[in-house]
This record gives C-alpha cells, sequence and structure tokens, in this order.
C-alpha cells in the first residue's frame, strides 16, 4: 500500500490552525500559498501588486529573479502549467511568521514548508520568505516577495540533489 503525499494526507496543509492565525497580514500570506496550491492565478494576481518584481525559487530550487508584472504573470502561467502537466499537488505548512506593521506598508517573514507530490514521489521543500506589503485603496498587496531555498529533500527525508 504506497502513502498518501504528504500534501493530501489528512486535508491541505495551508488549511489548518496554526499558532500564527490571529497574526497580523497572516490570512493574506495563507491565500498567498492556497492560491498556489490551486493554481488560482486570478486570486494570486489580484493580491499581488510587485512594485519591484519577485525573487521565486525555480523547479530545481535556485533562485528566479522577475522584474515586471509581465515577467511575473508569464512565470506563474508557465509554472501553474508545468504543475497541471506533471500531475503535480503542492501544498504549504507555515512553520514560522513574523510581521511589523507601519501606516502603510508592512514586512513580514514566513518560514515554510512547499511540498511538492508527483505520483508517490514527495519532495519537501523547506523555504524562507521575506514578503513586503503595501497598503493601497483595495486592501493589502504584496510589493516584494524574496523566497529563499534552505533545504530539499524527499519526504522519507533524503536529500535531493541541487
Amino acid at each position: 500500500m504506497s502513502e498518501k503525499p504528504v500534501s493530501q494526507a489528512s486535508g491541505p496543509l495551508i488549511d489548518r490552525p496554526t499558532p500564527f492565525e490571529g497574526e497580523l497580514l497572516f490570512q493574506e500570506t495563507k491565500t498567498l500559498f492556497r492560491s498556489v496550491r490551486l493554481r488560482d492565478f486570478e486570486t494570486l494576481a489580484a493580491l499581488c501588486d510587485d512594485d519591484f518584481g519577485i525573487v521565486d525559487l525555480g523547479p530545481q530550487g535556485e533562485s528566479v529573479l522577475i522584474r515586471s508584472r509581465a515577467e511575473w504573470e508569464a512565470w506563474f502561467r508557465s509554472l501553474f502549467a508545468k504543475l497541471e502537466a506533471m500531475g503535480a499537488d503542492t501544498d504549504t505548512r507555515i512553520d514560522n511568521y513574523q510581521v511589523r506593521m507601519g501606516s502603510d506598508m508592512a514586512l513580514s517573514v514566513v518560514e515554510f514548508c512547499q511540498t511538492l507530490a508527483v505520483g508517490d514521489q514527495v519532495g519537501l521543500f523547506d523555504c524562507v520568505a521575506t514578503i513586503v506589503w503595501k497598503r493601497t485603496p483595495q486592501g493589502w498587496r504584496e510589493a516584494r516577495w524574496h523566497a529563499s531555498l534552505i533545504r530539499h529533500t524527499t519526504a522519507k527525508g533524503e536529500a535531493l540533489p541541487r
């Protein structure tokens, strides 16, 4: 009997309660991750207004510099299409969350584990992201995202090559 992928073990990890639920901008942060899990481009795009682009992680954990909104849209549309073609499931477990708020800008730091399950293979990607938020007439929006990969392993604890 094969094990269920980590991302499907007991429902979505991103929807499980955490000690950070009451923190400012935490629900928006969960929405970012949930949008990736669901490949919900419209919700993700509405929550992001990246003035300075983003630094995201590529399929092998490499840093990907995205400088404009057009590049951002192309990146996520391509990423979502690749995940769909692979039959991949992704999910995120938030391990730590800190936020500092100003009147019209905020900074949050999120430590998280993102899972990537393809068939019975599951990769675990421990990351940290710094998010700069800005207050807009439509509410808080991500203004800058910078993610770094700390380590990646399989669900069995085996290190993956970089």
